[in-house]
C-alpha cells in the first residue's frame, strides 16, 4: 500500500476545526451548540457584494488575470488610499484568500530551512502553511500576564540565526486580540533593516480597534519598503469568509513578481469573488461603523461575564473578534471534549477552540482557550453561563 509523505502525516490539525465530530454529536444529542470557536461572524455580508452577484450579465465564467483584475486592484489601491497607505495597483497580488497570500510570501521570501519569527500564541494554521512551504517557525513567546504585549526586542534578537528570514506578525492579533503600537512597530523595523529581515504583517482584522485606539499598517512605516509586506482578506471586513478572496501586497516589486509567477501556476483567483469584492469596496462608512460598535459591545459582554467566573481571566482585547481565556483546568483541550461529549446546561453546551494549538512551543496554552465573540450578546451570556457551569463540574478543575 502506497505510503502518505512525511508533510501529510505531520500537518497538524486545526485547533479551530478539529473538535468538530464531538459538537456533531451533541447536536444529534438535541443539544445546542453555542460556536465561540471559529471567527465566522453572523454579520450580514454587504448588499453591494450580494447584488453584484444576482445582477452578473457575463455569459461565460472565464479565466482572469493572474495577478486579480485590474479593475479590482485599482479600486483597491484607492480604498488603501483612503486609509493614508499610499498603494499602487501594480502593489497588489489578489489572492484565494489570505491564507494564500501568506504561502506566497513564505515561498518567495524564504528557502526550505529558513527561519521565521513569530510571537506566540499566533493563528494556528501558520504553522501548517510554513509547513508546506519548508519554513521553520521560531516561536517568541509572548504571555497572558501582560495580555500578549510584544515580547522584548532582545528575545527576537536572541532567536536569529543564519537562516532567519522574516518576522510574521497579526495586527490586531488573532487569537490574542492584542492591538500593536506604535513604538512597537517601530521596534520591529529596526530589527527588521539591521539584520536585512522581511516584516510580514496579517492585517485583515484592521477596521476592528477599539476604546479609540487606531490600527497602524507597516504599510505606513517608512524607509522600509523592501522589507514589509502586508496580508489582507475580506473575510472579516466585509463578512465574506466563504468568498476566499485576499492579497499580498508590498512594495518591493521583486516580491510581486515572484509572487505572480506562483499566480500565473495556479491560473488566476476567483473570478466571482472578485465581483463580489469589487462591488463591496461601495460599501457605505455606516455599515463598518454599526459593525464595528456591535463588535465592542460583544467584546465588553463576554469579557465581563468571563472575569466573573472565579479562576478564569480574559483580558481586554484591543481589536480583532477574539481573546485567549485562562482557565483553571488540568488541560484545555479535554475540557473543550468534555463540555461537548459529556456536559450541557439548560439544553446547552459551548465549543471553543483550546489554546494548545495557538502554541509552537509545547506544553504550553495547555490552560487556555480562544473564544470569539461573533455571536449576539444573549448567547455569549448563555455562553458564559455555561462555561461557569462546567468549571464547576469538570473533573480536572485545578482550582
Amino acid at each position: 500500500m502506497p505510503k502518505i509523505s512525511e508533510r501529510g502525516i505531520h500537518l497538524p490539525p486545526s485547533p479551530i476545526r478539529k473538535l468538530v465530530p464531538y459538537a456533531e454529536q451533541a447536536k444529534r444529542r438535541g443539544i445546542e451548540v453555542l460556536h465561540l470557536n471559529i471567527g465566522q461572524p453572523d454579520i450580514r455580508t454587504p448588499d453591494e457584494a450580494i447584488y453584484a452577484i444576482r445582477s452578473i450579465k457575463e455569459p461565460i465564467f472565464a479565466y482572469q488575470h493572474s495577478a486579480g483584475n485590474e479593475s479590482y486592484r485599482r479600486k483597491l489601491a484607492a480604498y488603501y488610499d483612503s486609509i493614508g497607505l499610499g498603494v499602487a495597483p501594480d502593489d497588489i497580488l489578489i489572492t484565494t484568500g489570505g491564507s494564500e497570500a501568506i504561502f506566497m510570501a513564505m515561498c518567495v521570501c524564504m528557502n526550505p530551512g529558513d527561519e521565521l519569527l513569530v510571537p506566540e500564541p499566533f493563528y494556528a494554521n501558520y504553522n501548517g502553511f510554513a509547513m508546506e512551504a519548508g519554513v521553520n517557525i521560531k516561536p517568541i513567546f509572548s504571555t497572558i500576564d501582560n495580555d500578549f504585549a510584544l515580547p522584548p526586542i532582545s528575545e527576537f534578537e536572541r532567536h536569529i540565526t543564519p537562516y532567519t528570514k522574516a518576522i510574521f506578525i497579526c495586527n490586531p492579533n488573532n487569537p490574542t486580540g492584542y492591538l500593536y503600537s506604535q513604538n512597537e512597530l517601530d521596534q520591529l523595523k529596526d530589527i527588521a533593516l539591521k539584520y536585512d529581515l522581511y516584516l510580514i504583517c496579517d492585517e485583515v482584522y484592521r477596521e476592528f480597534c477599539y476604546d479609540g485606539n487606531r490600527h497602524i499598517s507597516v504599510m505606513d512605516l517608512r524607509g522600509v519598503d523592501r522589507n514589509v509586506i502586508m496580508i489582507d482578506s475580506v473575510s472579516k471586513r466585509f463578512s465574506m469568509c466563504g468568498v476566499r478572496l485576499g492579497a499580498l501586497v508590498t512594495r518591493n516589486s521583486d516580491v510581486i513578481a515572484s509572487a505572480l509567477k506562483m499566480g500565473q501556476a495556479r491560473l488566476c483567483p476567483p473570478y466571482l469573488a472578485q465581483v463580489a469584492a469589487e462591488a463591496a469596496l461601495d460599501t457605505p462608512r455606516s455599515y463598518f461603523d454599526t459593525v464595528h460598535d456591535e463588535y465592542e459591545r460583544r467584546r465588553n459582554c463576554i469579557v465581563e461575564q468571563l472575569n466573573k467566573i472565579e479562576g478564569v481571566y480574559c483580558p481586554m482585547p484591543k481589536g480583532a473578534f477574539y481573546s485567549m481565556v485562562r482557565l483553571p483546568v488540568d488541560d484545555a483541550d479535554r475540557f473543550a471534549q468534555w463540555m461537548l461529549e459529556e456536559f450541557s446546561y439548560q439544553g446547552q453546551t459551548v465549543m471553543v477552540a483550546p489554546g494548545s494549538g495557538f502554541y509552537a512551543s509545547r506544553g504550553l496554552g495547555h490552560d487556555q482557550v480562544r473564544v470569539a465573540y461573533v455571536l449576539k450578546c444573549e448567547d455569549l451570556r448563555a455562553a458564559a453561563a455555561c462555561i461557569r457551569e462546567a468549571l464547576a463540574l469538570y473533573p480536572g478543575r485545578t482550582k
